[in-house]
């Protein structure tokens, strides 16, 4: 039977926490949500030696244990109660070599928990060129403790790493030093109301404004103690936290030597082009218009490839089971045609991903977020709002979790309703796929028509999200008093294997989550599309056969196969709703595609995919893929239903309408109400509703 160690990854953001916990874990990852929380945790599990396994769990980044968000809660909560069964057997800090000053803060207290600790101190691969050396030796005997040198960059002290992590019973559990000094009388008497229990605990339990579930309501009680007011507390914690300091200050005299002479300023230089006022918007303009060129010309030809392996599996399926009947039908039709709707762009998921991975990775997206502020703060906004509207090009639902930093409540409330404005990687199917039908192919001073249109869309979607939030402000009448404060890593090449880690567990879970939903629904769709009720169903070959009979039997296949579905339960479902989408240029198929993609936008493509594959009878010896079968839907009378105006149409619509009941369900968690997400959801589906039908009513 294998052995299990609990570690706990803690540390101060931008660090290098996450590549420390990817080179430990490396794919064996998985990313879940904190109990009664919507926090992010990443678990992974490391092998050590023969039999020895360890458990990592990477933590919210923090500054200290003096938390003033709900993720640092999860640290702290965490960290008192040792009945979770994530409780760690070790902690392991880490610090970043040119900012041990201040990492060293967050290790004190942690070891003022009695934890068995480690400190990482990474990037170790700099510290030449930046004129620091280090004495581990006196750090080690000084912060009692085992120090691991680390460059996640370079693989080196992984090794080293895992062997102390396994020979974590060995680490001295004293204290770097006792806070309790910085008011011995008070600290007396608490230790005498609760002589059973560790005195820092019950410290961090009283200055700390948040619930800390059953820690506080039982093991850790202290609400009947007679307590100072929240102003002493503050006080009390500023004289801890210049304690730590002065301590940390006279470690470092003797463990650390830092000659600025050798230090090279880089950083500043760059930062003098990449956040000027005027520079620094050209830059990150052009570098947009960069990342959407490579999202097309790079995808094409694995997208070329995918569509043509699904639509000749469907082919393949019906072919090689000609009397399977109705199970071939829903195997070629109904999963394979759905599916294939949505792998489709995985290339291009993938490479959006990608981009966004190296812009974070190599320091330049905080540098986008200060950047920005300038003009979001107008706007009702702060920079701290950036975040999770950055985030949102991702998926909505983290980014509507990121709003959790924000500390004044109107101003949080403004950006979880107007982060899903945001372009996220659901749409970009929709996107996709409608640009390829509508928007012709050519190039303008090197960029394709499409990439332009690609990119025009996060724009608007951006510069929704910000207008909303303007008129938000002023009818909320929000008075912020709050700071923006980011800190700016130092720039560095991205690491590849996070890079590449970050691609795979995104897409990964992009995939996943959307191919359970876009799988289910496809059924459904394909159950409702092949049957329905009364006589027109049923006896539809006998009066399309009356109806044209001069037609080829090639010919009257297909128009009894489009005469059946548009008499199915779903045509039905979708003749119902026309009248409500025909002004915005939409048919009955594109009404049921848009009722569909409320579970997810991305199931649009994958419903009209398994809507387009029952509706037809050719079977071609060519393959006839989604994208074909789209731009030759016609009308009745013979006009293209996919035209200019109507894509364009479509494309606004999605661009602003709340499609996605996961987005609504986290908004409603966060803001406790029902009222919040149904505001969103009327608002922007009207918003959504009425743009589309200007654009079509002007361009047809």
């Amino acid at each position: 039977m294998s052995k299990q160690i609990n570690v706990a990854l803690i540390g101060n953001p931008n660090t290098g926490k996450t590549s420390v916990f990817n080179a430990l874990t490396g794919l064996n990852q998985k990313v879940g949500n904190y109990p009664g929380i919507t926090v992010d945790k990443k678990q992974g599990i490391c092998k050590l030696s023969r039999g020895v396994k360890a458990h990592i769990l990477d933590l919210p980044g923090t500054y200290s244990l003096n938390a003033s968000s709900l993720d640092e809660n999860v640290v702290i909560e965490l960290l008192l109660n040792k009945n979770d069964k994530d409780y760690p057997d070790v902690a392991v800090i880490v610090s970043d070599v040119e900012n041990l000053k201040r990492n060293l803060l967050l290790f004190t207290q942690i070891k003022d928990l009695k934890i068995p600790t480690l400190l990482v101190i990474n990037m170790s691969d700099v510290m030449k060129r930046k004129g620091i050396s280090l004495d581990v030796e006196v750090l080690e005997e000084k912060l009692n403790t085992k120090i691991a040198l680390v460059s996640t960059r370079k693989g080196t002290g992984i090794q080293e790493l895992k062997k102390l992590i396994e020979q974590y019973k060995i680490l001295p559990k004293k204290q770097c030093l006792d806070a309790s000094t910085i008011e011995p009388a008070y600290f007396e008497r608490l230790q005498k109301a609760f002589p059973n229990q560790d005195i820092y605990k019950l410290w961090l339990v009283i200055t700390q404004d948040a619930n800390f579930g059953k820690v506080s309501r039982q093991e850790l009680d202290v609400s009947k103690f007679k307590t100072k007011s929240t102003l002493e507390l503050k006080r009390l914690q500023q004289k801890e936290a210049i304690k730590r300091y002065q301590f940390i200050n006279n470690v470092l005299k003797e463990g650390q030597n830092i000659d600025r002479s050798k230090a090279r300023d880089l950083r500043s230089k760059l930062d003098r082009v990449l956040i000027h006022k005027v520079w620094g918007y050209v830059i990150f303009f052009i570098i947009l218009l960069t990342i959407f060129q490579a999202i097309y010309d790079w995808a094409t030809f694995p997208m070329d490839l995918i569509d043509t392996t699904f639509a000749g599996l469907a082919e393949w399926v019906k072919s090689s089971y000609p009397n399977g009947g109705k199970v071939t039908d829903l195997v070629a039709e109904g999963i394979v045609s759905g599916i294939g709707g949505i792998v489709i762009f995985i290339p291009q998921i993938a490479f959006l991903f990608l981009f966004i991975s190296i812009l974070e990775e190599s320091g330049y997206m905080s540098r986008v977020v200060f950047l920005m502020d300038r003009i979001m703060r107008r706007f009702g906004l702060s920079g701290k709002s950036l975040v999770p509207l950055i985030s949102g090009t991702a998926c909505a639902i983290p980014a509507v979790m990121a709003t959790r930093n924000i500390e004044n409540w109107k101003e949080r409330l403004i950006t979880i309703l107007v982060t899903p404005f945001t372009t996220c990687s659901a749409r970009l199917p929709v996107y996709l796929i409608i640009i390829a039908l509508v928007i012709p192919e050519g190039y303008i001073f090197g960029l394709s028509y499409q990439a332009l249109t690609l990119m025009l869309l996060y724009l608007i979607g951006f510069g929704m999200a910000v207008f909303s939030a303007y008129v938000l402000d002023r009818i909320m009448k929000t008075n912020r008093k709050t700071f923006f404060v980011v800190e700016m890593p130092n720039y560095k090449l991205p690491l590849l294997k996070n890079v590449i880690i970050t691609v795979f567990e995104k897409t990964k879970t992009f995939v996943f989550e959307a191919g359970k939903i876009i799988l289910a629904i496809s059924v459904i769709l394909w159950v409702l599309a092949s049957y329905g009720p009364g006589e027109k169903f049923n006896n539809a070959e006998a009066i399309v056969a009356e109806q044209y009979a001069d037609l080829s039997d090639a010919k009257i296949d297909d128009k009894v196969a489009a005469y059946r579905l548009e008499h199915s339960y779903i045509g039905i479902i979708g003749k119902t709703i026309e009248p409500v989408i025909k002004p915005l240029g939409y048919d009955w198929k594109i009404g049921i595609g848009l009722v569909a993609s409320f579970a997810a936008r991305e199931v649009f493509v994958g419903t009209l995919a398994t809507i387009y594959s029952v509706g037809s009878a050719t079977e071609n010896e060519s393959i006839d893929t989604i994208k074909t079968k789209m731009s030759n839907e016609i009308y009745e009378d013979g006009s293209k239903v996919f035209t200019f105006a109507s894509g364009i149409s479509l494309l606004l619509f999605y661009a602003f309408a709340m499609q996605c009941m996961s987005t609504l369900a986290i908004v409603k968690r966060e803001t406790k109400s029902w009222k919040w997400p149904m505001i969103q959801l009327i608002g922007m589906s009207a918003i959504a509703y009425i743009f589309a039908l200007i654009a079509f009513q002007i361009l047809k």
